[in-house]
């Protein structure tokens, strides 16, 4: 598969965006992709669509969906992981009303081959490498629509396997969205950056915020003179003044091999959706190559890559950035992006398949 390079460079246009902020985020979705963002929001006043992310586990889907709803609005977008839904099921088993309502739900809408008592036994003992019948992901799918407003939706996590993307091209039809329209949005991230995520990745142990070591640090960084070793210090305002130190999760040094046979699977389903027709596709790009960088985006939508050093003079952590240069799965040499400019590419292809 040939993902295709997004242009987001202005010719003329020098200036610089904080990527980080919100309100500089604003102004740089409106100087990147003002006139499209004004045909989608009004686009978005009259109809809604469906989008199933594709992409490998890590690539940013939920990143890029809530990129997409700070533009456009929560009333407006929505965005729906199958993970999510799941979880919240299986919370609701153990209120003993909202058990009630949702056995009701499913005993008229579940329509499969495995009897409900058998998939609903295993839900509640279920693994993380275990799925579920698609039908009873369906009929959990619609519950989840069906109590909320009609709005555009971003699936994430449906199809999951191979044999569910027939059942992604019928999606819209089973939970009554008749008339919206279905795009697959393909996210290309190589599996160098989906590797590194992981391995850098540190979580607040009290709040739960996640952070990166190298590529999303917190404000304040500490240094261990023992282990010599550098670590986050969690900035989240729960946490603010508490001093907490971020750790990484149980098996996250390993990076992607305990993950291996699933992006392998998540890189099948991308091939087939993208061999599908009659049904439209965006596709995004996390990466360019070094060679071409310069004439296609701006230097500040490159992502970071710190690195530390300590200052035993001064007893303090000097902090140094560069551009985070990876190798793409074709071992080309190349720079990551910011969410930012992948959502740019997004919008700009959705107004080309939404808006005639």
């Amino acid at each position: 598969m040939n993902f295709p390079i997004f242009k987001t460079k202005i010719k003329g246009k020098d200036e610089k965006f904080n990527l980080a902020d919100p309100q500089e985020r604003k102004k740089y979705f409106e100087v990147k992709a003002g006139p499209e963002i004004e045909k989608l929001k009004k686009y978005l006043g009259n109809n809604t669509f469906i989008a199933y992310l594709l992409g490998k586990k890590n690539s940013g889907k939920g990143t890029y969906s809530k990129l997409f709803m700070e533009i456009f609005g929560q009333e407006k977008v929505v965005h729906i992981s199958i993970g999510d839904v799941v979880r919240k099921v299986d919370k609701d088993f153990s209120v003993p009303a909202k058990k009630k309502e949702l056995l009701d739900f499913l005993e008229k809408n579940y329509r499969g081959y495995i009897p409900l008592d058998k998939v609903i036994e295993s839900l509640l003992k279920r693994d993380t490498r275990s799925l579920l019948p698609t039908e009873f992901i369906l009929a959990l799918f619609k519950r989840e629509i069906d109590n909320m407003e009609k709005k555009s939706l971003f699936i994430d996590g449906f199809p999951r396997d191979l044999d569910q993307i027939s059942y992604s091209l019928f999606f819209r039809d089973l939970v009554d969205y008749r008339q919206d329209a279905d795009i697959f949005v393909l996210i290309d991230v190589s599996e160098a950056v989906i590797d590194e995520r992981i391995k850098y990745r540190r979580v607040c142990p009290v709040c739960g915020t996640p952070r990166n070591l190298k590529l999303y640090p917190t404000e304040k960084i500490g240094y261990d003179k023992n282990t010599k070793e550098f670590y986050l210090i969690c900035d989240n305002f729960t946490c603010q003044g508490k001093e907490i130190k971020m750790v990484s999760k149980e098996g996250d040094e390993l990076g992607i091999e305990p993950i291996r046979d699933r992006l392998t699977l998540d890189g099948k389903l991308i091939e087939q959706a993208f061999s599908l027709h009659g049904i439209p596709k965006v596709f995004l790009r996390n990466s360019i190559p070094v060679a071409v960088a310069d004439e296609y985006v701006d230097n500040y939508e490159l992502t970071p890559e710190y690195s530390y050093q300590w200052d035993s003079k001064e007893e303090k952590v000097k902090i140094f950035e560069k551009p985070w240069t990876i190798a793409d799965d074709k071992g080309i040499d190349s720079y990551s992006l910011m969410a930012a400019p992948v959502v740019v590419s997004m919008i700009k292809q959705l107004v080309k398949k939404l808006v005639k």
